[in-house]
């Protein structure tokens, strides 16, 4: 700590905790990180966090919002302001990886496997041991208040936070922090101040062929009816190639060439006809958009739906479309963004041990690459002013665009002031023109000495914060006044957006996403282990 001394006693009593509990959490971090399961898929993740929370006094909720691996969980030390947070703990798919300076996926899993890429292994646990922190400091010096401490699962969908908005469990927070490991060098230690993150919507379209048997019946032979003298419907699998090919073609007259947006597509499945003459009968799409505004959202998604559409009709199927999310655009609250950054720059940057920059020594060496004395990039040891990050925003983006990139923290944002802070996470310097694969920031997740100086740090300024907003008189109540201007009235205000999906939503949870499975042949990735 730089200038933490300046802090008052229950400050202290916060940051000594995380001090005194650092091995265990690190141990709890790796156990999480081991367990590397992929959005909606999270159980054993979920309910560790479910068991540890219950053990601390928390009562919890588990499978919030009929997510299965959500939960809501609530501690209270006496009427007083309740404060949000939240953890996460989804993998990505293709991304396997062990905690070494080389590449080698992990044991006993396929190589297309799930591994921890931001990683929320770490994200989870430095907001988990900042309420931790708080929670004991408020117990020692009689603090009043309530924590609200959510699991937050499929972020990499932007999936939980918007279903959990929907259904009200935000509407009675007073404050809520959101962490992030970095990802703009400009901001690595620091926090959102104007330009946040923007909406993300994404949808399944189902396309099934129910009845091949009405499809042309010309060229069958007299008097033989089974389906290979038959010509075939064309069927499921030719309507999703159809609809990725189509939406391909008409990406380039979906928005105006302006402004940062992305359009990505995945196929959960396709088929099920097993090669024979039969008409593939289910195949599924889905469209991941992250766009600055909810009407280019709106746009791209009229052209999507008109398509499926008429790829089903080719192709002699029906189709349906369903939300998987629709997030809202981050709204700013620059009075949580002080009161964050206050504490950021009592506690100073992360600092990294010379353990860790060995590790990143011998990735350099293993790639070829000259080791650097400091391997590590110097962004993520220095502090930035929010409003210094933003300026760095603000060159890149047309003036009009206010929001960018995606993630689902921002539905907190429309239900109570939330602070968006970043804290610098192991990234290696490059050489110029050199672009590191990306498993080296897998394998640094991994290993304790690389990450435990990012998630601690942010527990301390987690819990710090979580004390200022509770006991200094000052900063939460102009956190709320601002949340008010900025809302027109707050909750149900005149420029409040309300959440994009119904109090009675379904989470997408039923759908063929990626998981491990049991089978008579053992624990596999839904790519079998033994995959080449």
């Amino acid at each position: 700590m730089s200038q933490s001394s300046e802090f008052g006693a229950e400050k202290k009593s916060a940051l000594a905790w995380i001090d005194e509990n650092t091995a265990r959490l690190s141990e709890d971090h790796r156990t999480i990180w081991d367990l590397h399961e992929p959005s909606w898929r999270e159980y054993k993740s979920a309910a560790w966090y479910v068991e540890r929370l219950r053990a601390e006094g928390f009562t919890v909720e588990d499978g919030s919002g009929n997510m299965p691996t959500a939960f809501c969980a609530e501690w209270s030390n006496g009427d007083g302001p309740t404060i949000g947070g939240y953890a996460e703990y989804d993998a990505v798919p293709g991304t396997s990886q062990e905690p070494v300076p080389y590449r080698k996926p992990r044991e006993g899993v396929s190589r297309h496997a799930a591994g921890h890429t931001d990683p929320h292994s770490a994200l989870g646990m430095g907001s988990f041991a900042g309420f931790l922190a708080a929670k004991h400091a408020m117990e020692r010096h009689g603090i009043k208040g309530r924590l609200k401490f959510f699991g937050e699962p499929a972020e990499k969908m932007c999936g939980s936070k918007p279903v959990h908005a929907a259904k009200g469990y935000y509407d009675d927070l007073d404050a809520a922090i959101s962490f992030h490991p970095h990802s703009f060098p400009a901001l690595a230690n620091s926090c959102f101040w104007d330009t946040h993150s923007a909406p993300y919507w994404s949808r399944i379209y189902t396309f099934e062929c129910n009845n091949p048997e009405t499809w042309q019946q010309t060229g069958a032979f007299a008097g033989v009816a089974h389906s290979h003298s038959t010509a075939r419907a064309p069927g499921a699998i030719d309507a999703v190639c159809l609809m990725y090919t189509s939406s391909k073609y008409m990406k380039e007259a979906m928005l105006p060439h302006h402004g940062s947006w992305s359009l990505n597509e995945f196929i959960l499945q396709a088929g099920q006809a097993a090669a024979d003459n039969l008409a593939p009968g289910l195949a599924q799409i889905q469209y991941s958009l992250r766009a600055p505004t909810l009407d280019m959202c709106e746009r791209v998604f009229e052209v999507l739906d008109r398509n499926a559409e008429h790829c089903a009709a080719m192709t002699h199927c029906t189709s349906t479309a369903s939300w998987v999310t629709r997030t809202r655009a981050g709204l700013p609250n620059h009075a949580m963004a002080e009161t964050a950054w206050r504490n950021f720059e009592a506690i100073g940057a992360p600092k990294w041990s010379e353990e860790a920059r060995v590790f990143g020594r011998e990735i350099q060496k293993n790639l070829g690459l000259e080791p650097m004395g400091d391997p590590f990039m110097p962004e993520i040891q220095k502090l930035t002013a929010p409003w210094d990050g933003e300026q760095a925003f603000r060159a890149q983006l047309p003036s009009w665009q206010k929001n960018l990139a995606a993630d689902d923290y921002v539905d907190y944002t429309w239900h109570a002031p939330t602070v968006r802070l970043y804290v610098g996470r192991p990234t290696l310097k490059a050489p110029p023109g050199y672009r590191y694969p990306e498993w080296t920031r897998y394998a640094m997740g991994g290993m304790a000495a690389c990450i435990d100086p990012m998630w601690t740090t942010a527990s301390k300024v987690i819990a710090a914060t979580i004390v200022d907003l509770l006991t200094d008189g000052t900063s939460l109540a102009r956190a709320q006044a601002e949340f008010k201007d900025r809302t027109g009235g707050g909750i149900g205000g005149e420029k409040w957006v309300a959440p994009l999906l119904p109090s009675d939503f379904e989470p997408p949870v039923h759908y063929r996403w990626p998981e491990y499975v049991t089978t008579e042949r053992g624990r596999e990735w839904t790519i079998p282990t033994a995959a080449r």
